[in-house]
């Protein structure tokens, strides 16, 4: 088995190799943080260079099959997440701990330094994310709110960095969101792939009505969009002759507690209800006081 990149709470490999400069130039402006709280995102923030996506297709391509050497590490893996061989979604947690790549984007600043402002603190890691979707046969992700799966944890100060590796548009399975929906109470979970509207049982005429007329997350390869926890987002099938592949990278103020007395990701340790995360798997990634860094 591979090594367990999670013991390393630093870069290991190349990637931020090309990453230089002061990391305050990649604040973000006063205007798209006033966007995000109105709107619950922020979208079209530049994350990766060209050298970085070619490492990064190139390490997913290796981490997705079944018989890499890391993959015991994996916290979920899902071939395809869809019951609809027709329809794949390629998704799986735990790359960090496997590719140095995937490992090392935790601690890049075009994130990090945004996501401090944003959570409006230090800013700890939460769990990544592969999203895939093949070519002309790309299942969707439904519509739903990420804290309805994360409310093992307390209080909601997460945030979720959405990194595409591909240029994505409304034709190869873009993200969609609900402007506002942020400010909606949490809803149950209804299920992240296959049916689209399956969420409708949860959402009121009115919520649902806001739902018919979400805005399209376009995005160039490298760019990211950073969403609100209770944001409804979802996406679409990918019928194209181009991929759409994704790194997750979700995200907690570093005050953030365990709600739980069972273990937070599969293979974790238990994180006794209402200590806060932290130690080998949930490792502190930017440190500041008040959205600036120390």
């Amino acid at each position: 088995m591979t090594t367990d990149l999670s013991t390393r709470h630093e870069p290991v490999g190349d990637l931020l190799d090309s990453t230089g400069g002061d990391p305050e130039a990649y604040r973000l402006s006063d205007k798209q943080v006033r966007s995000f709280h109105e709107w619950g995102y922020v979208a079209g923030v530049p994350i990766l260079d060209g050298r970085q996506i070619d490492l990064l297709r190139e390490e997913l391509a290796e981490l997705a099959k079944t018989d890499h050497p890391g993959y015991p590490l994996w916290y979920e893996f899902h071939s395809n997440e869809s019951a609809d061989p027709s329809k794949v979604l390629f998704h799986a947690l735990g790359a960090w701990r496997i590719g140095k790549g995937c490992h090392d984007i935790l601690w890049h600043p075009a994130m990090t330094v945004p996501a401090s402002q944003l959570l409006g603190g230090s800013v700890r890691f939460w769990h990544d994310q592969l999203f895939c979707k093949p070519a002309r046969h790309g299942g969707v992700v439904a519509w739903h709110q990420d804290y309805s799966y994360w409310t093992r944890t307390r209080p909601m100060a997460h945030l979720t960095c959405w990194i595409g590796l591909d240029d994505t548009d409304e034709e190869n399975g873009c993200m969609w969101y609900v402007p506002g929906s942020h400010k909606w109470d949490l809803l149950p979970i209804t299920g992240l792939a296959g049916d689209m509207n399956a969420i409708r049982e949860a959402l009121s005429d009115e919520q649902w009505e806001a739902l018919q007329n979400p805005a399209p997350v376009v995005l160039k390869a490298g760019e990211a969009s950073f969403h609100h926890p209770l944001m409804i987002h979802g996406s679409r099938e990918n019928l194209t002759d181009r991929q759409r592949r994704a790194v997750v990278i979700n995200l907690c103020r570093a005050d953030v507690c365990s709600d739980s007395d069972e273990p937070l990701l599969d293979g974790v340790p238990v994180v006794p209800k209402g200590e806060r995360l932290g130690g080998q798997f949930f490792p502190l990634l930017r440190e500041c006081d008040g959205g600036r860094s120390a």
